[in-house]
């Protein structure tokens, strides 16, 4: 049951999301947009609060409830800068708005880039296993808590994966085809 939530909560998020910025620009119902973008981080809190429930509900802890916090932390840590990308095409798309912004491709500018992606990354992994630990505390017995151990070591080889990117970026900075000018759109500033 507790993955046909997270589904849902996965949908929920994108409706919510595409509905905020329609009837933010394209209907130009400006309060009704921001109140429907304002409840994008409820759908985390109704997936927080399922977790629990199933939990103290006396449920085995499995895949869904690891999987939950690693959904929720990676939703805290990216979530944000999500509704921004998005935010940006809509404003482009329906409100004549400026092209959107990206990511650099090429220098230091581009490991900066991959540093912050990493940082967020970071984040999402220390709320997830915040979470895990929460919920291996909230049972209180470790034959049902098991399963949260493992998404422990998951997300720390995840993360360490993860790291690739910024350190190879740093070390080997990507540099731009020998057609391609500095001041170029794949120049161009940081997200």
């Amino acid at each position: 049951m507790l993955l046909a939530v997270i589904a849902a909560c996965e949908i929920g998020f994108w409706v919510l999301l595409a509905a905020g910025l329609l009837a933010r620009y394209a209907l130009r119902l400006r309060r009704t947009g921001a109140a429907l973008l304002l409840c994008v981080p409820l759908v985390d809190l109704v997936l927080l609060a399922a977790t629990a429930v199933d939990l103290r509900g006396g449920a085995t802890a499995g895949t869904g409830h690891g999987l939950a916090a690693a959904y929720l932390g990676y939703s805290v840590a990216f979530g944000h800068s999500m509704v921004r990308w998005a935010d940006e095409r809509f404003a482009h798309r329906f409100a004549g708005g400026p092209p959107p912004t990206r990511s650099p491709k090429y220098g230091t500018a581009r490991a900066r880039h991959e540093w912050r992606e990493f940082a967020k990354a970071a984040l999402a992994t220390a709320v997830a296993c915040g979470l895990l630990l929460a919920m291996i505390a909230l049972v209180g017995d470790a034959e049902r808590t098991r399963a949260l151990d493992a998404w422990l070591g998951r997300l720390g080889v995840v993360l360490a994966i993860w790291s690739l990117w910024p350190i190879t970026t740093t070390i080997w900075p990507p540099k731009p085809r020998d057609g391609a000018a500095p001041g170029s759109a794949e120049h161009a500033r940081p997200e």
